[in-house]
């Protein structure tokens, strides 16, 4: 076991521009890490606002990545929809102490960190790319520069993240696919709680957004990145429907899926099982029927549980760090057989 690093920073992706500015597309990231430092307390987790809603572990702030090996296996970590590349630090300080280098990017546009954009919610497609290029900028410069094994690469989502993941994997885009889904299942395709009325903005960003057209114009193509060999999704987003069945029927390495039976958010019938349907080579773990969607979100503060119930709180039988504990076995377990 290995004491665990953090650091953080900031990228640019130059073939891409910020949905709203002219500049490039911002690539916010942090890292956990192996390391030899004995880890301190950090601050918790914060909201756009600066609320502390999750409690994050001890790590020692930007210390050396350790010296016991020359490179370091690594784990690309997606966040939900809208969340931040700290979603998952529970993840993430969990495979650090194991060896790992666990990297996460802030999805512009999608996040906690700055203001929600209706294109970062709808062009999902996008998020892909941001994992790959922050692996390839990390592999060659910054703290971990030629200390990536870019032969031993998992990614890891959890929500609108398990889509970004099999994205990943080569899964490819028909948004009419799932439009047609939301349509069978006599649901409107308004947005998610953290946008409802997104549906909303679609029209007026067609007729004034050449961002947004030629994003449009991207969703169908393959973000597959071959460095990767193995993956883990969690509660896998409704979005998942959007999915040609052929291409996920032609996802080759292992892929383990989690999710508690009682998801209201992505319910486990329609997004998990369906996605081992297509696949069946995927490996699913039920988490029992009370389990939520949120498990996968750190523990909360007092303040969390007081002023987000919904997403910090959970039935009395449920251990957030029981399931944190269970899924991380379960990652490694997927890892062990690639």
């Amino acid at each position: 076991m290995y004491s665990v690093g953090y650091t953080e920073g900031k990228e640019l992706d130059d073939t891409r521009a910020h949905w709203r500015e002219n500049r490039p597309r911002p690539l916010v990231w942090a890292a956990w890490y192996p390391c030899d430092t004995e880890p301190e307390e950090m601050t918790e987790a914060t909201t756009s606002n600066n609320t502390a809603l999750f409690r994050m572990e001890s790590v020692a702030k930007n210390a050396y990545l350790s010296n016991q090996k020359s490179k370091f296996p690594v784990v690309l970590l997606s966040h939900g929809t809208g969340g931040s590349a700290q979603s998952l630090c529970w993840l993430g300080t969990k495979l650090a102490a194991q060896g790992f280098i666990c990297i996460a990017v802030s999805h512009h546009g999608n996040c906690s960190i700055e203001p929600y954009l209706p294109e970062g919610f709808l062009c999902w497609w996008e998020r892909a790319r941001d994992l790959s290029l922050i692996l390839d900028k990390l592999s060659l410069k910054g703290p971990f520069a030629d200390r990536l094994d870019l032969s031993d690469i998992t990614a890891a989502g959890f929500s609108l993240g398990g889509y970004t993941v099999l994205s990943l994997l080569g899964a490819i885009t028909n948004y009419d696919l799932f439009k047609g889904w939301l349509a069978s299942k006599h649901q409107k395709n308004t947005g998610p709680k953290e946008f409802p009325n997104l549906s909303q903005a679609i029209p007026g960003l067609m007729e004034n957004s050449e961002k947004f057209r030629q994003s449009m114009e991207r969703q169908g193509l393959s973000y597959q990145d071959h460095r990767i060999k193995a993956a883990v999704v969690f509660a896998p987003a409704p979005t998942v429907r959007a999915f040609e069945p052929s291409s996920l029927n032609s996802i080759t390495i292992p892929v383990g899926i989690m999710v508690g039976q009682d998801d209201q958010e992505a319910p486990h019938q329609d997004c998990a099982v369906w996605l081992k349907e297509q696949c069946p080579d995927m490996s699913i773990e039920l988490l029992g029927e009370t389990v939520g969607h949120y498990v996968f979100l750190p523990e909360a503060t007092e303040l969390g549980l007081e002023t987000e119930p919904d997403i910090c709180c959970d039935p009395l039988e449920v251990s957030r760090r029981a399931i944190h504990n269970r899924a991380t076995e379960f990652v490694l377990k997927t890892i062990s057989n690639h």
